[in-house]
């Protein structure tokens, strides 16, 4: 009797198994879910699937510029004191026997044109005239370099002037400038200099007494409205102008005059006639992310000087940066005007922030460069 109803009781517990089976019924379904941590999101899915999320994508805030962007190299980093001032633009004794200057490697442009004699003068241009260094040695003013400078409305630094055209230029446009002939207080003769040098190469700049000598002289020391902008179209960053390469080139300035530059580490090293073009001050080989070449003509005015008249209206010419080269063409409209730069199709030209060396040559022609 009890194997009959045990036996009876396994026969209807299968019999309500098989009746379940056939049923279905969503209310009474489980889905048990698995979470997969991204990190990100959390995302459900059934057991035994996988589910990759897509990580959240954050745009970074584009980083600002830090610092006072310089007008002159397209660089932020000028002193506070020096926003809206006026640059200075010193002249340069560039005759081997001048040689080494000091101070000029410290310059944000330099610029380099010929003299008589078959030489070059050069004008060092700076930024901030709250950092300017002692600058040795100081020479005369030739009535173009005004010129240039004012396109900067930079204030003028010399030591002298040729009587004739450079000094009817310098009333007649009636440039603000500090003279080493009647001033005393900014210049002085280095006097270590002196026991080897002759006395006309001796004469230096004391810049560190730029702002008090301004403020003495009652010289306007902010920019113009107007001035007050970059002096180029400065690109985001160094980049290759072409596919033309050039590691070196060779500016002829005269029979016996030459500025050469060799492509090292992204920036180019001056030579004078082949030897490295060094600052005394620093030890190191003057040095530019920019090399401009730009073509000018020269005349003999003064037969007895041998002084000459450059045109400084415009002309054709190459930028060089990052070991690259490109054709340009270069103006000046009139004596207070900005210098324009231009590609060969009349475009404005970018150039790659840093420093610059602008070379005007009537030898243009003469001019080479190595691929």
């Amino acid at each position: 009797m009890i194997k009959k109803r045990i036996l009876s009781a396994m026969l209807c517990f299968l019999m309500l198994g098989m009746t379940s089976c056939g049923k279905s019924d969503s209310s009474q379904t489980s889905v048990t879910t698995t979470t997969v941590v991204t990190g990100e999101n959390d995302v459900s899915s059934p057991t035994g699937v996988t589910v990759t999320a897509e990580p959240v994508t954050t745009v970074p805030e584009p980083e600002l510029p830090k610092g006072n962007l310089n007008n002159l190299t397209g660089i932020y980093d000028l002193s506070d004191e020096a926003v809206g001032m006026r640059p200075v633009a010193v002249m340069i004794n560039n005759i081997r026997k001048a040689l080494p200057q000091y101070g000029i490697a410290a310059a944000d442009i330099l610029i380099e044109c010929p003299v008589e004699g078959n030489l070059t003068r050069m004008m060092a241009v700076y930024a901030d005239m709250t950092r300017i260094p002692d600058v040795c040695s100081i020479r005369s003013c030739r009535y173009y370099y005004p010129i240039l400078a004012l396109s900067y409305d930079a204030v003028y630094i010399h030591w002298g002037q040729d009587p004739t055209i450079a000094a009817e230029t310098l009333k007649r446009l009636d440039v603000d400038r500090l003279n080493g002939m009647n001033n005393s207080y900014v210049f002085g003769r280095d006097e270590e200099r002196r026991k080897t040098y002759s006395i006309e190469h001796t004469g230096y700049y004391k810049g560190g007494l730029t702002v008090s000598a301004l403020d003495k002289a009652g010289i306007r020391k902010e920019l113009l409205e107007g001035k007050d902008k970059p002096v180029f179209s400065f690109a985001e960053k160094p980049s290759e102008l072409s596919d033309t390469s050039c590691t070196g080139c060779n500016i002829v300035f005269s029979k016996s005059m030459e500025s050469g530059f060799v492509y090292e580490d992204g920036v180019y090293r001056k030579l004078y006639n082949g030897d490295p073009h060094i600052d005394s001050s620093t030890g190191e080989q003057l040095s530019f992310t920019n090399v401009f070449v730009l073509g000018t003509e020269t005349e003999i005015i003064d037969s007895k000087s041998g002084r000459l008249s450059m045109e400084w209206h415009g002309g054709d010419g190459y930028y060089i940066s990052q070991g690259t080269i490109v054709p340009i063409r270069w103006s000046k409209d009139d004596e207070f005007a900005d210098i324009v730069l231009t590609d060969e199709n009349g475009a404005e030209l970018k150039v790659n922030p840093g420093k610059s060396y602008m070379g005007y040559t009537a030898r243009l022609s003469s001019f080479t460069y190595e691929a």
